[in-house]
């Protein structure tokens, strides 16, 4: 009785609406049988040729010849004293029945309530049981479809992504931990070799320098990157209005030397495209797409950047030449370290760079559509709102 449990709140509900409903239909009851009795009436009836008074009683109407008033005095009497007797009987005998039906209400309404909790309290205890290494378990209620099982449902849906996001969580930390171990192991190769050698000279020194800092370099850019992959993921703290164009304009003309190296054309069709979002993100984000596109080309190949508005969104289009690319395959390359290539152990990129394209989209509240091409490679296209069309937040 001391915890103010559901259960105990729906029993004194019950029994508070049943208590409220009987004293109302009490009340009606006592209202309605108070109205109903018969009164004395007192009226005139001809009689031949003079007039003879009435005294009409519930039992019936009497004659009287010089005793009407009497008689009208006794009939008030009898039926004052009849209907307050009714009335207290009606009363107490129904208040008496209100008290008891009111008590039994309150067990009934324990049991109705614990039968109506009954599935939550299944929810609650199976929720209990589950924990991170078993988030597989369901509750997979049946029954009707109703508000408990729909809270099921919702609970289920819920551990269903809970489990996706622990899985890809446990994949993502096997996979760093695995891109960070393969240069600190290359690194310590090195110099365990430079170090049992006899007879080290400056030049293989300087070569072993030269690995080890290279090694290091890539270290950097997978902290960097995966810095840049929470930081996207956590969302933004502030927006600015940004220069979609310009900033596009200005990562291209940062790899046209690379491009040129790899003998990839870049060609921009940039219009004007107005965001909201934050700088650094947003470079970086462009950076992303267009390295991408660059690395994963053909010889001879071709990058197309555009920019522009569309129906009040500010929208960069990445498209590149390149291998052939399954429909099936397209949502693998967002995850990450993934890569299309078997070998892991590959320098041309870390694996991170289209989904931490996908989680700066997903930051900016901005939509990202990617499809492969027939011909080989991918066109991509983000959409950015407008401070228009940006969403509101609580």
């Amino acid at each position: 009785m001391t915890r103010r449990t559901v259960r105990w709140r729906l029993t004194f509900v019950y029994s508070g609406l049943f208590l409220l409903s009987g004293a109302a239909l009490l009340l009606i009851t006592y209202l309605l049988v108070a109205g109903g009795f018969p009164v004395v009436q007192l009226r005139d009836a001809p009689e031949g040729d003079g007039i003879m008074r009435i005294c009409a009683q519930p039992d019936g109407p009497v004659v009287t010849d010089g005793e009407f008033t009497a008689c009208a005095e006794r009939a008030r009497d009898l039926m004052a004293a009849q209907q307050a007797e009714t009335l207290r009987r009606l009363f107490l005998r129904s208040g008496a029945a209100l008290a008891i039906m009111t008590v039994a209400s309150v067990g009934l309404g324990w049991l109705v309530a614990g039968r109506v909790l009954r599935p939550l309290r299944t929810i609650t205890a199976t929720t209990r049981r589950i924990s991170a290494s078993d988030l597989h378990q369901r509750l997979a209620m049946t029954g009707q479809q109703d508000e408990m099982k729909e809270l099921g449902d919702t609970i289920d849906g819920l551990l269903a992504r809970l489990e996706a996001a622990f899985d890809a969580q446990r994949q993502f930390v096997s996979n760093a931990s695995h891109e960070l171990r393969t240069p600190l192991a290359r690194q310590r190769t090195l110099l365990e070799v430079a170090l049992a050698d006899p007879a080290p000279t400056a030049a293989s020194l300087r070569a072993v320098c030269r690995r080890a800092l290279a090694a290091g370099e890539q270290q950097e850019r997978l902290i960097e990157a995966l810095l840049t992959l929470a930081r996207g993921e956590r969302g933004l703290d502030r927006r600015e209005s940004l220069d979609l164009r310009a900033i596009t304009d200005a990562v291209v003309e940062a790899r046209r030397e690379e491009a040129s190296a790899r003998t990839v054309r870049v060609d921009t069709d940039l219009a004007p495209a107005t965001m909201r979002g934050d700088a650094r993100l947003t470079e970086r984000l462009v950076a992303n797409l267009v390295d991408n596109a660059i690395r994963h080309n053909r010889t001879g190949g071709t990058v197309e950047v555009a920019t522009g508005t569309s129906a009040g969104m500010a929208t960069l289009t990445v498209t590149n030449t390149g291998p052939v690319i399954a429909q099936e395959q397209l949502a693998h390359l967002f995850q990450p370290f993934a890569r299309l290539a078997p070998d892991r152990t590959t320098r041309d990129g870390l694996g991170l760079g289209l989904p931490i394209v996908t989680a700066i989209t997903t930051a900016h509240d901005a939509t990202l559509d990617a499809r492969p091409l027939p011909t080989g490679g991918l066109a991509i296209t983000v959409r950015c709102p407008t401070l228009a069309f940006l969403p509101t937040r609580e």
